[in-house]
């Protein structure tokens, strides 16, 4: 039980898209990330996810909208909805998923990491 001072583990990593566990909130996990640049389009079959915006703004592209965070804004993507994060600037992140949720969902690929970092 102690505090997790998030501007203090954002420090600890400089690479994009590979998120880093900072807690464990029962079967769920919190991330940090820094994102910059698109992603890829992916959607998780069972899991929701919660993105809350740190720094920065990330527009997040649905098939038939785009949604834009600004610093202080999150936003649930629910689970089977197809979704691309994307940002043209640096920014950070604090995600809320089921702990084992693939970054990539569906997509797989070259971005996916299988066990992100604890810090």
């Amino acid at each position: 039980m102690e505090k997790i001072n998030l501007a203090e583990k954002l420090s600890l990593f400089d690479e994009y898209w590979t998120p880093k566990i900072i807690a464990d909130v029962n079967d769920f996990q919190v991330k940090l990330g820094k994102l910059k640049g698109e992603f890829v389009w992916h959607k998780h079959d069972t899991e929701d996810e919660l993105f809350l915006v740190l720094k920065g703004t990330l527009t997040m592209c649905f098939r038939d909208r785009n949604v834009v965070l600004n610093e202080g804004e999150c936003i649930v993507v629910p689970h089977g909805v197809e979704h691309l994060p994307s940002s043209e600037e640096e920014v950070h992140i604090l995600f809320i998923e089921k702990a084992g949720t693939l970054n990539t969902g569906d997509a797989g690929g070259a971005r996916t990491v299988a066990e992100p970092e604890r810090i």
